[in-house]
C-alpha cells in the first residue's frame, strides 16, 4: 500500500502534502527529525489526513492533484471531510 498524506505543524501553522509507500508512521518520524528541507524547520508535524492507494502512481497523482489546488481553505475542507 502507498499513502497520500497531509501533515500539519502548529509551530509553523503550515500544511505539507506528500506520498509514501513506506510505513506512514516512519515517514512522519523522518519529517520530525532534524534535516534540511521544508519539514526540517519544525519537529511537531502531525498527520491530519491520509488516503491509501494500491500503487505509487495513484498516490503520487493524488498528491499532485491536491498541490495543484494551491488553496489552504480547500485543504482544510478536505481534512474536515467537507470535500
Amino acid at each position: 500500500m502507498c499513502h497520500f498524506y497531509i501533515v500539519y505543524s502548529p509551530t509553523l501553522d503550515k500544511y505539507y502534502t506528500g506520498y509514501t509507500c513506506d510505513n506512514l508512521l516512519e515517514r512522519l518520524r523522518k519529517h520530525n527529525s532534524n534535516h534540511k528541507g521544508f519539514t526540517g524547520k519544525a519537529n511537531d508535524w502531525e498527520i491530519v489526513y491520509q488516503e491509501s492507494f494500491y500503487s505509487k502512481t495513484e498516490a503520487y497523482a493524488r498528491e499532485r492533484q491536491i498541490k495543484s489546488w494551491k488553496s489552504r481553505k480547500r485543504i482544510e475542507a478536505l481534512i474536515q471531510n467537507k470535500l
